[in-house]
């Protein structure tokens, strides 16, 4: 049986992969936790010549030529590296002797993920996600084909690129984005006592909120939202993962428009304040509902527990025990069982936070952060913040005062424990004149920077790390 560490490399003629258990198996991918529904054996993979030929499976689909992704090509190596590979194949397409693996990073209920690379281009690392068709039931296989639909449609850059879909005997293979730097779970357990500073939370939570608003607004509902799935990629940013227990809705997309300012309110010189108005785009499966009871006990909503169905409500209840564990260390209706938990999820109790320690000063932002925890928890999904407007109003809570969403990939990510992240080089040109002129840009953008600080109540991170915090009065 081959190491972890070793290098797999495909050779020319057409590989069969067959899976062998082994008993203690790790990967370097922390998302393994008791707390899942999911029961996650170890695989190791081998690859051995088989007697079966290309032809005698589907053909693969170079997803490039079938799915154009305008957002997400322009300066990617992977999709450089893709676009080389597919010109220089005989007949256009990747195959599976294109690529060659490295170790096992990741083992769930469906399948495998390996890191990989193709075999002439090292520039560039892929997650290859490989599913044994004939060891899932009819019920587990329809939820490899739901999330290999959705990968093939997703544009987003917190959400991950389906790069290639191969099909070979009675192997799925997705090939998809690397993120080095593991997932959230295992991050936060590098943290003291669990938890993070409130600043990194606002960060994750931000992001994780744009890419449940893409989803939703294509009348996708996720269900599956922790720590786990969040991935962390090699520039500190998240991608979420794990679309197998997704599921479609009808969606109708709508421009919402309000008055934003008082037509009484007067200014200085006498004038009457200009009116704004605002538009909104609004793009929520208010009519998604389904009956199954799928997810991690931990996150699941009351409606979900229940069995009375649910729909896209449940997104938003996962999303508020997601930053009230990111914040506190702990899930809100933990008990000591799992049947305990379930309990404490479906009855009446509201969320409660735990008590700070004596003496300890409370974060900047704290009090803004339980308050949304609070109207996202809300045992009623009619009542709960997000379920009719989805993102829109979840954006306009005070907890995110100060984000400019149009720029959030632009922001520099916290600096974390445990969290290693490559910092794009900074040109320096010592010519004088382009010296000079670099020197006024970074002057004047320090100057705008202290300007916007001036009036801010709170101040997060006093370094300037990706953005400041301005508590509005509301």
């Amino acid at each position: 049986m081959e190491q972890e560490d070793s290098l797999y490399c495909l050779a020319d003629s057409d590989l069969d992969l067959s899976f062998t258990s082994i008993a203690t198996a790790t990967t370097d991918r922390s998302t393994i936790s008791a707390r899942s529904s999911l029961a996650r054996s170890s695989l190791t993979l081998s690859f051995n010549e088989s007697r079966l030929s290309t032809a005698a499976g589907t053909p693969s689909t170079a997803v490039p030529n079938a799915h154009h992704r305008p957002h997400r090509r322009h300066g990617n190596s992977n999709w450089e590296a893709i676009d080389a590979a597919t010109t220089l194949s005989s007949d256009g397409a990747l195959h599976l002797r294109h690529l060659k693996l490295f170790r096992l990073i990741g083992a769930g209920n469906l399948g495998r993920v390996f890191l990989c690379r193709l075999r002439d281009y090292d520039g560039a690392n892929f997650a290859l996600k490989v599913v044994d068709r004939d060891s899932l039931t009819p019920k587990k296989l329809s939820h490899v084909q739901t999330e290999a639909q959705i990968l093939s449609s997703l544009d987003h850059h917190f959400l991950p690129t389906l790069y290639a879909h191969l099909e070979v005997s009675h192997y799925i293979c997705l090939l998809m984005d690397y993120c080095p730097n593991g997932d959230l779970h295992s991050l936060l357990r590098k943290q003291p006592l669990n938890r993070l500073p409130v600043h990194a939370v606002r960060f994750y939570v931000a992001e994780i909120l744009l890419a449940l608003e893409y989803l939703h607004a294509q009348g996708i509902v996720y269900r599956d939202l922790k720590p786990e799935n969040i991935l962390i990629r090699e520039d500190g940013h998240i991608m979420l993962s794990d679309f197998d227990l997704c599921f479609h809705s009808e969606i109708s997309p709508k421009l919402e428009y309000y008055i934003k300012g008082e037509p009484t309110n007067y200014s200085c010189f006498g004038d009457r304040q200009r009116e704004e108005q605002v538009t909104e785009f609004v793009a929520e499966p208010t009519t998604a509902f389904s009956r199954s009871c799928v997810g991690t006990h931990e996150y699941l909503a009351p409606e979900l527990v229940n069995g009375d169905g649910h729909g896209n409500g449940v997104d938003w209840w996962a999303f508020g025990v997601l930053i009230f564990e990111l914040l506190y260390g702990t899930t809100p209706f933990k008990g000591g069982s799992k049947e305990s938990t379930l309990r404490n999820i479906a009855s009446t109790r509201g969320v409660r936070f735990p008590a700070a320690a004596e003496g300890e000063r409370e974060e900047a932002g704290m009090a803004e952060a339980r308050d949304l925890i609070e109207k996202l928890l809300v045992k009623d999904p009619r009542r709960r913040l997000g379920c009719a407007r989805g993102a829109t109003d979840i954006k306009r809570h005070p907890f995110f005062n100060g984000i400019k969403w149009p720029l959030i990939r632009t922001y520099r990510p916290p600096e974390i424990r445990g969290l290693a992240v490559k910092r794009s080089k900074s040109k320096v040109d010592v010519g004088g004149a382009k010296a000079a002129s670099t020197w006024r840009r970074c002057f004047w953008k320090r100057l705008s920077q202290l300007m916007r600080i001036k009036g801010s109540k709170y101040r997060l991170n006093s370094n300037q790390n990706y953005y400041s915090y301005v508590n509005y009065k509301v």
